[in-house]
């Protein structure tokens, strides 16, 4: 079983799992919520970064380790550790960030201390409408930053678009640093197009396969072995990528002499939403 969306450590598991894998404990798990701007999601305790969980982000909680919870969550079922002290009460969202970040405020009030900044994709429960901010239990939230979680945007690229400079991060999920993966989950999870966090996954499980020689057009995905990028045209396409270290246009025809020039072999996949 991929341990990526198993939530097992070998002591504890999920009640769902019973019969499948070996545990001391079968738990149902608890509802919780991420309070950081941005948690890393480790492989184990302290270790390396799968991926990045958002404010807002909904999980369940399957076991504690030394200030460490075991969490798989709710949008992609990624299953990880992060820091205990991450993590809040469940609670319903109504909005997300629909523009590359924002500033939670103090007060409704520009010029007042802001209180966290927040990345696009991050959500909140809104409690009141202003003039020009929504009130938010953690401060205040310029209105035309948030859109309601009922209104999707309707193309993967134009969120893509948002991301453009974002420096490029292994494993990141936010507008402070974002990786192939991250950007198109992000693209997909704002149009709610349901889209899991690593480039396997999403080679094997996102949209139709495209013969190799197809015209290729806006939102088409390329893949190659352990990266993805988003056509933003029949001919450029965007994606974050550790040559420019950036999220960034690249014309196709470059970027795949250029990948397989650095070893990063052919196109794996030509794959259509």
């Amino acid at each position: 079983m991929d341990r990526r969306r198993t939530p097992a450590n070998g002591r504890v598991a999920a009640a769902f799992l019973q019969g499948q894998v070996e545990a001391e404990y079968f738990v149902d798990g608890e509802a919780a919520r991420v309070i950081w701007p941005v948690a890393n999601l480790l492989k184990a305790p302290g270790g390396a970064r799968d991926r990045q969980l958002l404010f807002g982000a909904a999980v369940k909680i399957y076991d504690q380790v030394d200030g460490w919870a075991l969490v798989q969550a709710d949008r992609d079922g990624y299953v990880g550790y992060v820091p205990f002290e991450a993590l809040g009460p469940a609670r319903t969202a109504t909005h997300r960030v629909g523009t590359m970040a924002t500033h939670v405020y103090s007060a409704p009030d520009i010029k007042q201390p802001e209180i966290m900044h927040l990345s696009l994709g991050a959500e909140v429960s809104v409690l009141a409408e202003l003039a020009k901010f929504y009130e938010t239990p953690e401060g205040f939230i310029p209105k035309p930053h948030l859109r309601p979680l009922d209104r999707p945007y309707r193309d993967p690229v134009t969120v893509a678009q948002m991301l453009f400079g974002v420096p490029y991060l292994w494993g990141g999920n936010s507008a402070l640093g974002i990786d192939c993966s991250g950007t198109v989950q992000m693209a997909m999870t704002l149009c709610d197009i349901a889209c899991p966090g690593d480039t396997d996954m999403q080679e094997a499980e996102l949209g139709t396969l495209l013969p190799p020689d197809a015209p290729l057009q806006r939102g088409d995905l390329v893949f190659w072995a352990g990266h993805v990028a988003l056509m933003v045209d029949e001919q450029t396409m965007i994606h974050a990528n550790g040559n420019d270290m950036a999220v960034r246009y690249e014309g196709y025809e470059t970027a795949v002499k250029r990948i397989i020039a650095q070893g990063g072999g052919p196109v794996t996949a030509l794959k259509r939403i």
